[in-house]
């Protein structure tokens, strides 16, 4: 069973040829720590698999300040996309949360779009 297993691995890694490792898309990871934060997290997953189809991974994550309120923020590819200080009522966070992943996944779109006019033949992206 292992055996199967591990050529099943080994397989996806052979089939993204363009990638040297076969790497996994469609997730958000929970870095939320309080309740409204969860439901932020919740509401803001809840609209993107709504009106996406996941094709990227994202990461949300949140900082309490007792001064500020809670500082909410969505990173992809390790670059902040949203930030915004939330008040600690959970009841209009719905609102908040739709409108975030409205504006995550336009931005991720724009910048696929982006991506494909970049000029870079004689730099590798790494070296941009």
């Amino acid at each position: 069973m292992r055996r199967l297993a591990l050529l099943c691995l080994l397989a996806l890694g052979i089939c993204g040829a363009a990638a040297d490792e076969a790497e996994l898309m469609g997730f958000i990871t929970n870095g939320t720590i309080s309740r409204s934060g969860q439901e932020f997290y919740l509401k803001f997953c809840e609209r993107l698999n709504d009106t996406s189809r996941l094709d990227f991974n994202l990461a949300v994550k949140e900082r309490p300040s007792a001064r500020w309120g809670i500082l909410v923020w969505v990173e992809y590819e390790d670059k902040t996309l949203y930030r915004r200080f939330l008040q600690p009522n959970v009841a209009d966070m719905e609102d908040t949360a739709y409108e975030a992943a409205d504006f995550v996944l336009q931005e991720i779109n724009r910048r696929k779009i982006e991506a494909f006019f970049e000029d870079h033949t004689d730099l590798a992206k790494d070296e941009l």
